[in-house]
């Protein structure tokens, strides 16, 4: 089929496929903004034009990629500067049909030289941004100013300082980069803010379960402290399948991180013992919630801070170096014994930092050390989790997950040291 087709047609009809839509989705953006106007009344945006203007970009882009789509490109920003002017007049301040307008006449070269997934994330965007309009004026009507500035100051500084990051160990830790450093704060910031997002603005009342899906996805002990603390002021049945479920997720999100920051071999080394936690944890909190059902469920606030404070970022940065020095001292002098022990202690802590300084590093013990290093901290961790669980909540409810936490941990250590 592609054969009997010219690629520039195929190209072409693609262009006003495409822009036909949009203009669809455009004039019903613009009918639900007026009200009731005709459509005479609505000015610029609709269907017929804006494929048309898809069809002129293309042309002229065929015709020069330069000077004629360039000049046919100042004609049309003159025509809808003043269509603009003349909405204002009306009291309509929308720069969005605008907007729509130039990015139509463009998506013809974009068709042309683009890659598709390049060309399918702006059309999915475009089409979001028309169709969700409620949606969105109502996630930025709740969404804070401060943290639109922090998220403003995170993507900078990740813009500025990574770049001019050197790509070189950092003195006296073989294997460690700075630009390892830094990746390693960005790609655990940025999933740790995803969960916050969802649990502070989609789901700001989470139900107890939810709340260990999206604490889990931030930090497991932060959502077990959340959990147990509520549940000693006001009883819920469902909190110790809440508390499993969240360090199931911690299973899963280190997993997936671990494979972000390119450890492929210690992700697969990792994958059957951390996955096999990971469905034991889902298996035993359906269990738990099974046996809760019937009763009600209290709705919990966000779990922490926002992860994406900068003196936050700088802090895990600043612990990623402190245990990578640590490390890189006792691995010398005590070898994979000293590493163990090691990582016993810091999973009483934050073990974030500490996992991924040590599969970034260069240390004088094998892959198999390193890895069994990762499964010691997460069964400290899990021990920790488990006298919070009981200490805080101080009931008996608590109980099975905090079995469940203690016997995880039993089997991480038993897997590391087999």
């Amino acid at each position: 089929m592609n054969a009997l087709i010219p690629p520039e047609l195929s190209a072409f009809l693609g262009t006003i496929g495409l822009a036909f839509i949009i203009g669809l989705e455009l004039h019903a953006y613009r009918r639900r903004d007026a009200g009731n106007l005709q459509p005479e009344a609505l000015g610029f945006g609709t269907t017929r034009t804006v494929t048309l203007l898809a069809a002129l970009g293309f042309s002229l882009w065929i015709i020069a990629p330069i000077v004629p789509f360039s000049i046919g490109l100042g004609g049309l920003s003159l025509m809808l500067m003043l269509d603009y002017r003349k909405r204002l007049k009306g009291g309509d301040s929308s720069l969005l049909p605008t907007v729509i307008g130039v990015m139509a006449y463009s998506l013809g070269p974009v068709v042309l030289v683009a890659p598709i997934a390049l060309l399918a994330a702006l059309v999915i965007l475009i089409l979001l941004s028309l169709g969700e309009q409620a949606e969105i004026r109502r996630l930025s009507d709740a969404f804070p100013a401060a943290e639109g500035v922090t998220l403003a100051k995170f993507f900078v500084l990740a813009g500025l300082i990574y770049p001019l990051l050197p790509d070189s160990d950092i003195p006296y830790l073989a294997g460690i980069t700075y630009t390892k450093v830094w990746m390693a704060v960005l790609v655990i910031s940025g999933i740790s803010y995803l969960g916050y997002l969802a649990h502070r603005y989609v789901f700001p009342r989470a139900g107890t379960l939810l709340t260990g899906v999206l604490g889990g996805l931030y930090s497991s002990t932060a959502a077990t402290v959340v959990l147990a603390r509520s549940m000693r002021s006001e009883p819920d049945s469902f909190a110790p399948a809440a508390v499993v479920i969240a360090t199931g997720m911690m299973y899963a999100r280190l997993l997936v991180i671990i494979v972000l920051l390119g450890h492929a071999n210690a992700a697969l080394a990792l994958a059957l013992p951390f996955g096999s936690l990971f469905v034991a944890s889902l298996a035993v909190a359906g269990l738990l919630a099974w046996h809760a059902k019937g009763t009600a469920t209290s709705g919990h606030a966000t779990v922490s801070a926002n992860p994406l404070d900068l003196p936050v970022a700088f802090l895990f940065a600043l612990l990623f170096l402190v245990f990578a020095a640590i490390t890189n001292a006792v691995t010398q002098r005590y070898g994979a014994t000293g590493l163990h022990v090691l990582s016993f202690t810091v999973g009483f802590s934050d073990i974030d930092p500490f996992i991924f300084s040590l599969l970034d590093g260069k240390f004088q013990v094998g892959q198999q050390a390193v890895v069994s290093a990762v499964l010691i901290a997460s069964a400290s961790n899990n021990l920790l989790k488990t006298g919070y669980a009981l200490g805080l909540s101080r009931s008996r409810l608590m109980l099975p997950a905090a079995a469940w936490l203690a016997l995880a941990a039993g089997l991480s250590l038993a897997w590391a040291l087999a």
